[in-house]
C-alpha cells in the first residue's frame, strides 16, 4: 500500500487520535531547537556566559538520557496514553516555569524537568501512533517521521519569531501549544493495550550486551557530540539576531527533514547502510572543520549544509540500532538512546569551555570533526557486528510497532 494514498488507511485518512498525537509530536521536537536563535538573547538577559547558557542543552539531554531507562518501565505499567499525558504535563509545567526564570540556574533546572517530560512523551509517541493508525504501520511511520522533521525545522523559526520580542516568550508559547496537545490527546486518544511483558529498568542496559547494538551506540555517541556542537555552539559563533539565526536553523532543519525522510532511504537502498553512514560522517567532519575555519558567510553555509548529513545519519543510525540485535525494539531503542544522549549533554558543556581554555573559536569544531571521524572508524572496525542488520531490516522488523522510537 502506498502510504501517500488518500484512501482508507492512507497518510491523509487517519483517525483524530493519530493526528492529535502527531501534532503534539511536532511541538515536542520543536522544543529541541527552540532555544537556538535566542541563546545570545538569553545570555544577555540573564547576564550569563555562553558556557552557562549552553547548559540548557546539557541539563535537557542529561535527564533525557537517564529517562530512557524509565520510559519503557513506566509505559509498560500505566499504558501509552497515560505516559503521553504525563510527559505532556511535565513539559507544560516546566516550559512555563522556564519562561519565568530569574537566573540561568533556574532556567537550566527547569529545562531538566522539560527533558524528562519530553523523553516520556517522544519515546512513547510512535508506538501509540502505530497502534491507533488505520491501514498498517507504513503511513503511521511516515507521519511520525514527518512530524519529527517538521518540528526540528520549525523549532528555531518559532524561537526566532517569539524570541525577537523577549527570550521568555518561546517558553510560554511551547507551554501553550503542549497544553493544547494535552487536551487533544485526552479527548481523542483511547488507551492502548499494555505490553504482554513489563519492561524492567535494567532491560535496556542488558540489551547493550549485544555487540552490534553496543557498536551502533558507541558510534552514535561520537556522532552526537558533533551534531550538538553544531546545534548548541554555532549560534554563538554566528552571533546573529534571533530572526536571522532562526532563518539559518530553519533552513538547516528543512535539509535535515528532507534528507532523513526522502534521501537517506534511497541512498541506503543503492549503496548499503554502512557505506552511506561512513561516508556521511566523513563529510560531516569536513563540513564542521570548514565551518570553524571559514568566514562568516562560509559558517552560515556550512551550518545549513550540516543538516543534510545529520538527516542521513539520524535515519541510518536508527535502523542500525533497531535492526542489529534481537532485543525488542523499545528495549533496544532505550539502550541505544541512553548511550548516545550523553554526548548530546556533553557537547554543549565542553564546546564553549574548549573555546575558553584555548582562546580559539576553531578548536571546538576541530574536536567535533575528530568525533565524527571516530564515529566512522567505529563503523569500519565493527562492520562485522553491524552487517547483520542489512538483510533483516526489511523483513524481521518491517511492521513492529516501535520502528523508530525516539529516533532522531
Amino acid at each position: 500500500m502506498d502510504p501517500f494514498d488518500a484512501g482508507a488507511g492512507g497518510l491523509l485518512r487517519q483517525p483524530r487520535a493519530v493526528w492529535a498525537t502527531a501534532g503534539a509530536s511536532v511541538v515536542a521536537f520543536m522544543g529541541i531547537g527552540l532555544v537556538d536563535p535566542i541563546l545570545p538573547s538569553i545570555a544577555g538577559g540573564l547576564n550569563a556566559t555562553p558556557g552557562q547558557v549552553s547548559l540548557l542543552f546539557t541539563s535537557y539531554f542529561l535527564i533525557t538520557a537517564v529517562a530512557m531507562l524509565l520510559t519503557g518501565f513506566v509505559s509498560s505499567r500505566i499504558g501509552g496514553r497515560r505516559t503521553l499525558l504525563l510527559g505532556l504535563a511535565f513539559v507544560v509545567v516546566f516550559a512555563g516555569l522556564a519562561g519565568t526564570s530569574g537566573s540561568v540556574g533556574e532556567l537550566v533546572g527547569f529545562r531538566a524537568g522539560w527533558g524528562l517530560g519530553n523523553a516520556l512523551f517522544v519515546s512513547t509517541a510512535l508506538a501509540v501512533i502505530v497502534g491507533a493508525a488505520a491501514g498498517g504501520s507504513a503511513a503511521a511511520i511516515l507521519l511520525y517521521e514527518s512530524a519529527l522533521g517538521l518540528g526540528m525545522a520549525c523549532g528555531p523559526l518559532l524561537g526566532a519569531l517569539l524570541g525577537d520580542a523577549s527570550w521568555r516568550y518561546p517558553f510560554f508559547g511551547t507551554a501553550f501549544l503542549m497544553a493544547v496537545g494535552f487536551l487533544c490527546i485526552a479527548a481523542f486518544l483511547k488507551e492502548q493495550p499494555k505490553p504482554a511483558r513489563k519492561t524492567s529498568l535494567l532491560d535496556p542496559l542488558k540489551a547493550l550486551g549485544h555487540g552490534g547494538l553496543a557498536s551502533a551506540a558507541v558510534s552514535a555517541f561520537f556522532y552526537n557530540y558533533t551534531f550538538f556542537t553544531v546545534l548548541a555552539f554555532t549560534p554563538f559563533v554566528l552571533n546573529m539576531s534571533p530572526y536571522r539565526s532562526g532563518a539559518v536553523f530553519f533552513a538547516w532543519g528543512v535539509l535535515l527533514a528532507v534528507f532523513s525522510v526522502i534521501v537517506a532511504p534511497r541512498m541506503q537502498k543503492r549503496f548499503g547502510s554502512l557505506k552511506v553512514l561512513g561516508g556521511s560522517l566523513v563529510l560531516l567532519a569536513a563540513d564542521v572543520l570548514v565551518l570553524g575555519y571559514g568566514d562568516h558567510t562560509t559558517a552560515i553555509v556550512c551550518t545549513i549544509l550540516s543538516g543534510a548529513f545529520i538527516g542521513v545519519n539520524n535515519t541510518v543510525y536508527t535502523e542500525l540500532a533497531l535492526g542489529v540485535s534481537d532485543a525488542p525494539r523499545p528495549v533496544a531503542s532505550a539502550g541505544y538512546n541512553f548511550v548516545r544522549w550523553f554526548a548530546a549533554a556533553a557537547a554543549p558543556f565542553f564546546a564553549p569551555r574548549i573555546e575558553e581554555w584555548t582562546g580559539s573559536l576553531r578548536v571546538p569544531f576541530v574536536v567535533a570533526a575528530v568525533t565524527a571521524v571516530a564515529g566512522a572508524l567505529v563503523v569500519v572496525v565493527r562492520r562485522g557486528a553491524l552487517t547483520g542488520e542489512a538483510e533483516e531490516l526489511e523483513t524481521k522488523h518491517a511492521t513492529e510497532d516501535s520502528v523508530t522510537v525516539f529516533a532522531n
